[in-house]
C-alpha cells in the first residue's frame, strides 16, 4: 500500500522526518491534485526526499510548489534549495542552453531521450552516433523512437542527429563551427566510453555536466586519467544507477520490461573536499548540473531521485554484486535469468562468488565509517537479492549475454574485474572472479571469432 498525501511545504518536512523512520513508499499529490512520480520505498531515504519533488516547472521557470504557504520560500531557504535549484539564475541558464546531447544509442540512450520527449517544455536533444551505418538506420527507422512498454507501443519524433567523428578526421572549420555541449547523457558500453566520449571531448568544458548511465564501476578513473587529467578544467559529473530492465529489438526500438527507478549522484570535482556538495553554501552546483537533475527528476517514466554521493556509492556496489552473479553465469550456461535458479551446484558457484564479493564490499575504504555495511553487504543479503532479482527477470537474458550472443565486448572488466582489481589493492585474492572474468572472456571472443569465420554460402540456382 502507499500513502497518499497532499501537502505544503511544512507538511513536506514532517514527511520527510517519518519516511526517514517508517522507510515508507510514497506518491505525492501536488496542489492541483496532479498525481507526481511514485517513489519505491528503497530509495526513500529520507535525507535526500526533499531533491524528488523539487524540479516541477519548466526549464527556465522558478520552482513553486502550488502552496499559498508564505512559509515555503523560507523553508526551502533554511534547507539550502532556494540558492542551489530554485533560485536559479535564468541569465547563467541561458547561457548554458536547454539543448541535451545524448551519447549511446543503447537501451538506456533511446529510453532516456524517448522519456524525455514527452514531459511539458521537453528540451531540444540531439542524438550522437559514431557511424553512417547509424544515420542510415535513423532513416529506416522514420527519424523517430520507439518504446514498447506492456504491448503498447509509443514512437516520438523530434529529436536531432549527429554523426561524431574524431579529432583527426574533422576538418578546422567543421570544428570552428561545432557548438559547445553543456548537457550530457552517456549510456554507451563500459568498453566503448572512453572512445566515444574522446571525440566529443573538444567540445566539454568546465561548465558542462556529462550524466553516466551505465553498467559496472571504474569507467570514471579511467575517463580521468585518459582524457579529463586536469582536475580543475575537467567538466561536471553526475553517476546513475538504472534499475529499469530493457531490451532491443530493431536499432531505434526498445522493449520496457520493466519499470524501475533512476538514482542519481554527483561527483565531487576533489573527492577531498566535502564542501563542493553542501547544500547551505550558495552555489554548490554548476547551472548545467542543477539543470539536467531538475529535468532528469521531473520526468515521471524515469523515476529519477537525487542521492548523496556515500548512498549512490553503496546502490552502485549493490548492483554491481547483482550483475556480477547473474550476467557472468547466464553467459557461461547460454540461458536466461530464472534458470540459475533452483540448481543446487549453480547455487553452491554463486554462494562461493558471493563471499568473495562480500569481502571486499565491506572492507572498501568508502565505505568505512558506514553503519550498517556489514549487515547489508553480507554474503547471505546478497544472495537473497540475487534470487529476487533473478525471480523478477526469470524470463529476460542479461544484457551481458546479448552481448556475447551479437559476438561484441562485453561489461565484464568493470564487473566482476572492478572486483578483482579493488580486492588485489587491499591485499585480497580474488580467484573465484579472477576465474568467471577470465571464462566470460574467453566465451566472448570465441563468440566473435565465430562472427568473423562466417561466410555466405550462396545456394546453387534451380535449373
Amino acid at each position: 500500500s502507499h500513502l497518499i498525501l497532499s501537502f505544503p511545504v511544512r507538511g513536506c518536512l514532517l514527511l520527510r522526518a517519518l519516511a526517514r523512520t517508517h522507510r515508507w513508499p510514497i506518491i505525492c499529490l501536488y496542489g492541483n491534485g496532479e498525481v507526481g512520480r511514485g517513489v519505491d520505498k528503497h530509495f526513500c531515504a529520507a535525507a535526500h526526499w526533499d531533491h524528488w519533488w523539487l524540479g516541477r516547472k519548466g526549464n527556465n521557470e522558478a520552482l513553486t510548489l502550488n502552496s499559498n504557504n508564505s512559509d515555503s520560500e523560507a523553508s526551502l531557504t533554511k534547507y539550502g534549495y532556494v540558492n542551489s535549484v530554485t533560485g536559479s539564475n535564468s541569465r547563467e541558464q541561458q547561457s548554458v542552453g536547454r539543448r541535451i546531447y545524448i551519447l549511446g544509442s543503447g537501451n538506456i540512450g533511446k529510453f532516456v531521450a524517448h522519456s524525455l520527449g514527452g514531459i511539458p517544455n521537453r528540451p531540444p536533444m540531439t542524438l550522437l552516433v559514431h557511424s553512417t551505418g547509424r544515420l542510415f538506420d535513423w532513416k529506416m527507422a522514420g527519424e523517430s523512437l520507439e518504446l514498447v512498454t506492456m504491448g503498447k507501443s509509443e514512437i516520438r519524433k523530434g529529436y536531432d542527429i549527429e554523426l561524431m567523428l574524431p579529432a583527426d578526421r574533422t576538418s578546422q572549420s567543421v570544428m570552428d563551427a561545432e557548438s559547445t555541449i553543456y548537457n550530457l547523457i552517456v549510456s554507451v558500453k563500459g568498453p566503448q566510453t572512453v572512445q566515444a566520449l574522446s571525440t566529443v571531448a573538444r567540445r566539454l568544458s568546465r561548465k558542462s555536466t556529462i550524466v553516466f548511465l551505465q553498467n559496472g564501476m571504474g569507467i570514471l578513473e579511467e575517463i580521468n586519467e585518459k582524457i579529463f587529467p586536469d582536475i580543475e578544467t575537467r567538466p561536471n559529473y553526475m553517476l546513475g544507477v538504472v534499475t529499469h530492465a530493457l531490451y532491443r529489438v530493431r536499432p531505434f526500438t526498445a522493449i520496457h520490461a520493466g519499470m524501475g527507478t533512476i538514482a542519481l549522484g554527483l561527483v565531487p570535482r576533489n573527492p577531498h573536499r566535502t564542501e563542493d556538495l553542501d547544500l547551505s553554501t550558495k552555489e554548490p552546483f554548476a547551472p548545467s548540473t542543477r539543470y539536467l537533475l531538475r529535468t532528469l527528476t521531473r520526468t515521471p517514466i524515469l523515476a529519477a531521485i537525487g542521492f548523496a554521493p556515500t548512498d549512490l556509492f553503496q546502490l552502485q556496489i549493490e548492483k554491481l554484486a547483482m550483475n556480477a552473479i547473474i550476467n557472468p553465469l547466464t553467459v557461461l550456461f547460454d540461458c536466461r535469468n530464472g534458470e540459475i535458479l533452483h540448481n543446487f551446484a549453480i547455487t553452491r558457484v554463486m554462494r562461493l562468488l558471493l563471499s568473495e564479493i562480500s569481502l571486499i564490499i565491506r572492507s572498501l575504504p568508502e565505505l568505512r565509517g558506514v553503519p550498517n555495511v556489514n549487515i547489508r553487504f553480507s554474503s547471505e543479503k546478497l544472495e537473497a537479492q540475487v534470487v529476487n532479482i533473478a525471480t523478477q527477470t526469470s524470463m529476460n537474458h542479461s544484457s551481458m549475454l546479448q552481448d556475447v550472443r551479437l559476438g561484441n565486448e562485453t561489461e565484464i572488466k568493470y564487473i566482476n574485474g572492478y572486483i578483482v582489481r579493488r580486492g588485489e589493492t587491499m591485499g585480497f585474492k580474488c580467484i573465484m572472479n579472477y576465474m568467471l572474468l577470465q571464462m566470460v572472456i574467453g566465451k566472448q571472443q570465441m563468440s566473435s571469432r565465430k562472427e568473423r569465420e562466417a561466410l555466405p554460402i550462396e545456394r546453387p540456382k534451380a535449373s
